[in-house]
């Protein structure tokens, strides 16, 4: 499979999970976005198109943290549920953004869910 068909592939999976579902002000979407070497999550209401929330690999405490890209997942679920707890959410909407549901993935939903967010 070319990186054309895998990319557009993607893109079709993406756009059919945000067709079922969107983040509201009570409960808003976690998205995930991978790239091969950082990971981002954001919290975003969708009624007002607005980003609630941020973390990823780059923020300065888990960068700098020497361990494998897994694990460093893991700690931007942790951060995005603490940052989350900080402005009074509790359950938010999973969105994966095309990617299968392992991995790096998995973990961020990990991360979270054991910083205290539900979905």
């Amino acid at each position: 499979m070319n990186a054309k068909n895998k990319t557009q592939r993607r893109q079709n999976i993406r756009f059919g999970i945000r067709a079922k579902i969107s983040g509201s002000t009570e409960k808003p979407r976690l998205s995930v976005f991978r790239s091969n070497s950082e990971i981002y999550a954001q919290l975003i209401d969708d009624t007002k198109g607005q980003t609630l929330a941020s973390a990823s690999s780059k923020d300065k405490e888990i960068l700098a943290q020497k361990v494998n890209k897994t694990e460093k997942s893991k700690l931007v679920g942790a951060a995005i549920a603490r940052k989350a707890g900080e402005i009074g959410l509790k359950a938010v909407t999973f969105d994966r953004g095309g990617y299968l549901y392992h991995g790096r993935v998995k973990a961020v939903a990990e991360g979270a869910r054991e910083g205290g967010l539900q979905f």
